[in-house]
């Protein structure tokens, strides 16, 4: 019989037992009737007609899966013209779509350092970027969290040419807004790149949901780049990466998570396209998601919970330990609401969370079961 070299898993298993941090897959049906605020469908799009017949009738005419990398059989024509109008949507150059917005941030972060440059990244990040500041073989410097002074210092510090400062635009955890004017005036004074991941800002923040960026007056600048996931606000799956063309083209060329992936697939593809054009006709969506998440926040507060304030479409909601957080979402479920439920090390201060998601299509009758549900079965502590 082989040594069981997989014995050191039972010992980590029973650490995350005792410490309340074990996680399960819980495969949800597609029929429910718990009210999601866990998701991160921000807008409501994931299940709407126009979204879904548009996955549909791009499987129909592609295929089931895109056959290949991007650079060999894997490009279509859809994946160009959703590149072309998210560009334009959100007010930059050119775009790149990836098979995730972990892959986006692989790409930018790796393609765009190496060896004998310097990464400043915001201790806030989500993990993609961290992943990709440990694979760009770069020196990274991580930076206390929304620290703009702090980064410019580092960036004055190096002595090489090369420097990027990346940061989320909205972090997933508490849903605060990263100081964006503050980094890119940083990254200005000392010759460097800007790069940010958008995930949370694209259909919440800016004009009718641009982003992040477009709300900041950076978008399309020349030293500026952004990173998007499609899963989110546009309800489907898959990333990109949107920039300066000589930028875009540089990544098709170097960035690894895209030449050695397969391509989105086209069902993927459609949807995303689907729902942005649906966005473009509908723009007071991204102002609902903004709404709905400050009656969250200010509804949850009055009662006495500590609640983080939203600056997009994330309401954070603090729990006394990773028991009590854990117990709390499922007396939740168990009410008939699903909540999101943060605990180390999901979360970079150790603070266990509920993760509210403020669709912007709930009702108000919606909102008021939330908050009830939430309330009623809130730890004394909490």
């Amino acid at each position: 019989m082989p040594e069981d070299v997989f014995a050191w898993i039972d010992g980590a298993a029973a650490a995350r037992e005792r410490a309340g941090l074990v996680r399960t897959l819980r495969p949800r049906p597609a029929e429910s009737d718990l009210l999601d605020l866990a998701s991160n469908d921000y807008l409501g799009l994931a299940r709407h007609p126009e979204t879904v017949e548009a996955a549909a009738a791009a499987a129909r005419r592609w295929g089931g899966g895109a056959t290949g990398s991007r650079l060999v059989t894997g490009s279509t024509a859809l994946h160009a013209e959703l590149e072309r109008e998210l560009a334009e949507f959100c007010g930059f150059e050119a775009a790149l779509v990836l098979s995730s917005g972990y892959a986006a941030n692989l790409a930018a972060v790796t393609a765009l350092t190496g060896r004998g440059s310097l990464v400043v990244s915001d201790a806030g990040n989500h993990a993609s970027i961290v992943d990709g500041c440990r694979l760009s073989r770069a020196e990274v410097a991580v930076v206390p969290h929304s620290d703009p002074e702090t980064a410019r210092k580092t960036l004055a510090a190096y002595e090489g040419d090369r420097k990027v400062l990346v940061t989320d635009s909205v972090f997933s955890v508490d849903g605060d807004a990263a100081p964006l004017a503050g980094y890119a005036a940083a990254c200005r004074a000392e010759g460097a790149a800007l790069v940010v991941d958008d995930a949370h800002g694209l259909g919440v923040l800016g004009e009718g949901g641009r982003g992040a960026l477009h709300a900041a007056g950076l978008a399309g600048d020349p030293d500026v780049v952004a990173t998007l996931t499609l899963s989110k606000s546009l309800g489907s799956q898959g990333g990109a990466v949107l920039g300066p063309a000589k930028v875009i083209e540089h990544l098709v060329n170097a960035a690894r998570s895209f030449i050695f992936d397969t391509g989105l697939a086209p069902a993927a593809v459609g949807a995303a396209l689907g729902s942005l054009r649906l966005l473009r006709r509908e723009p007071a969506r991204a102002e609902r998601a903004r709404e709905v998440a400050r009656t969250l926040h200010e509804r949850l507060t009055a009662a006495g919970l500590t609640a983080a304030r939203p600056d997009a479409a994330v309401v954070s909601v603090r729990a006394p330990s990773p028991a009590a957080a854990l117990q709390w979402a499922a007396d939740c479920r168990g009410a008939g609401l699903s909540v999101g439920c943060f605990r180390p090390p999901s979360v970079p201060d150790g603070i266990s969370r509920l993760r509210l998601t403020a669709r912007g299509d709930l009702t108000e009758a919606e909102i008021t079961r939330a908050v009830d549900t939430i309330l009623r079965t809130a730890p004394t502590a909490g």
